[in-house]
């Protein structure tokens, strides 16, 4: 369907690809990783065009759909959200005024040659308007649109009153719609909660039948999914033959396997130039000197890839804070709502958060967990009931809320500083560079950084302070994968207390001692891991 062979890409001075090939075939499920800047999203943009390579050959079949899913969603207006939906499959809209004008045809008089070939037009169009699920279009963007957790009282609403986020729904929503051959999804779980994201999963598996290309940071959601895994780093695309944690394995083996390669090379090296070393000025070895410079020469040297960078840190021992770290007694939450009237966002809550617990907030988008987040960090206030902190309890507080509040003007280490006002210099670089920013980096303003990167100045502003209770709002958005494991090691072992609410199930499965499920603007206590509430819960 698509081949890449033998591409070359260089963006300024940096060398994206060279010679590297790739091939998606129909039916195919393969996952992008690799380190960020390694140019997996410039993959995407060479196969729909966006981008040229600058050497090397892109094939598409001449019949090949091509869905893409970014993370710019351009601009949405005029348009309820269903109609933004349908909207993005004008093809088949067009499809469908081409079968209504070739039917309206065949009922004018005209010679056999003229109505077989309209015939044939018209079979094939049919038959592309059925595979395309033309007939039941908007039945399957309702239904779509409802899996990614927009409601059916929320089909009619104007593109105009979703937030960015809720957008991003919309735009993936009309992509799975039109049910390309090729689907090309550059990080669909981000804005997605755990409902919508296994949702999305069964789509993937059950419903969809093309060829899918992704990336995606979500490590469970990688490994359900996809049945083959291309590496980008170092120049070229590596592909292996399995899911993302056979990537792992895999690439370890092939990694030891070079290392053995590299070293009897290096040793048989040595031992070559030893020789020529010490055989060069006599005459009577000049003959098998010259033999082995030759042999040198033509040998392929094995080249080490060069190592991933990944953050590095650990907290410090926190300061212990009492064995009660938050109380909350009937505690409820109002907002005012557009109209004038109030909205509940949750009322009734009550229980404690025990020292050293690591408790998940869950439930669906919607239900109160970021704003029951912020009335525990002290964000804002609760509307009823009490919340009371315990004693030598000392909190910090991420969410992506903080991300917007960095000063844009300012760099990536006076940001750290700002937080760090009595550490030195070296303190606060070494801090950067455990966060990835090192050298000229830590000059960068925080207005030319990705997402990812303030995700990791606001989690290392944050991290560095002696903190006992940390309150953590998707913490792991923005993050790659091998972030988000350090991150994992980093709150495992932190010996103080952690509530947090995200959508990466891996994560959850592998940190949270405790989960508080709010529905339906209660909450309900688990007294177990993230596999006991989904036992008890029927998810």
């Amino acid at each position: 369907m698509i081949h890449l062979t033998n591409i070359t890409r260089q963006h300024g001075n940096h060398i994206l690809f060279d010679r590297a090939s790739l091939q998606i075939l129909s039916g195919s499920r393969t996952g992008l990783v690799g380190p960020n800047g390694a140019g997996k999203s410039t993959i995407f943009r060479l196969i729909t065009g966006e981008e040229e390579p600058d050497g090397g050959e892109i094939s598409i079949g001449k019949k090949t759909t091509i869905g893409y899913f970014s993370q710019s969603t351009g601009e949405m207006s005029g348009r309820t959200a269903i109609e933004e939906v349908m909207a993005a499959a004008g093809n088949i809209s067009e499809l469908a005024a081409s079968i209504a004008q070739m039917e309206e045809a065949m009922a004018t008089p005209m010679d056999d040659d003229d109505m077989a070939a309209l015939l044939e037009r018209y079979g094939n169009a049919a038959e592309e308007f059925e595979n395309r699920g033309g007939y039941d279009l908007e039945p399957r963007a309702q239904a779509i649109l409802t899996g990614l957790g927009i409601g059916p009282s929320d089909h009619h609403r104007p593109v105009e009153a979703f937030s960015g986020g809720w957008k991003m729904r919309i735009a993936l929503a009309g992509i799975l719609l039109i049910n390309p051959d090729v689907l090309l999804l550059d990080e669909p779980t981000n804005h997605l909660d755990v409902e919508s994201i296994v949702w999305l999963e069964n789509w993937l598996i059950a419903e969809f039948k093309g060829a899918l290309l992704m990336t995606c940071h979500d490590q469970e959601f990688m490994n359900r999914v996809v049945k083959r895994t291309v590496e980008v780093a170092n120049r070229t695309l590596t592909t292996y033959g399995g899911n993302y944690d056979f990537y792992l394995k895999e690439r370890e083996i092939r990694r030891e396997q070079l290392m053995a390669s590299y070293r009897r090379q290096q040793e048989m090296l040595a031992k070559e130039e030893e020789f020529i070393a010490r055989f060069a000025a006599r005459v009577s070895h000049a003959a098998q000197v010259q033999s082995r410079i030759k042999k040198l020469e033509k040998i392929e040297r094995i080249e080490l890839p060069a190592e991933q960078r990944s953050m590095k840190f650990e907290f410090a021992e926190p300061p212990r804070s009492g064995d009660d770290v938050v109380a909350m007694e009937s505690l409820g939450k109002v907002w005012p709502a557009d109209d004038g009237s109030e909205k509940s966002v949750f009322g009734g809550i009550s229980g404690m958060v025990r020292r050293g617990d690591k408790i998940a907030v869950v439930g669906v988008n919607g239900a109160g967990k970021s704003t029951f987040l912020k009335v525990m960090a002290g964000q804002t206030q609760a509307t009823a009931g009490s919340l009371t902190i315990g004693a030598s309890v000392h909190a910090g507080y991420f969410s992506q809320h903080a991300m917007d509040i960095l000063d844009p003007k300012k760099s990536v280490f006076d940001t750290v500083q700002d937080a760090l006002p009595t550490a030195g210099i070296g303190t606060i670089r070494n801090l950067c560079a455990a966060f990835l920013f090192s050298g000229d980096d830590v000059d960068k303003r925080i207005d030319m950084l990705s997402g990812g990167e303030k995700s990791r100045v606001v989690l290392a502003t944050l991290l560095a302070r002696p903190l006992n209770l940390l309150i953590l709002d998707e913490p792991t958005n923005h993050l790659d994968i091998q972030s988000r494991e350090v991150l994992l090691s980093a709150l495992k072992a932190f010996k103080g207390t952690v509530v947090l609410v995200s959508h990466d199930r891996h994560f959850l499965r592998a940190l949270v001692s405790r989960v508080f499920a709010i529905d339906h603007g209660e909450m309900i206590p688990y007294e177990g891991d993230y596999d006991y509430y989904l036992s008890k819960s029927d998810r």
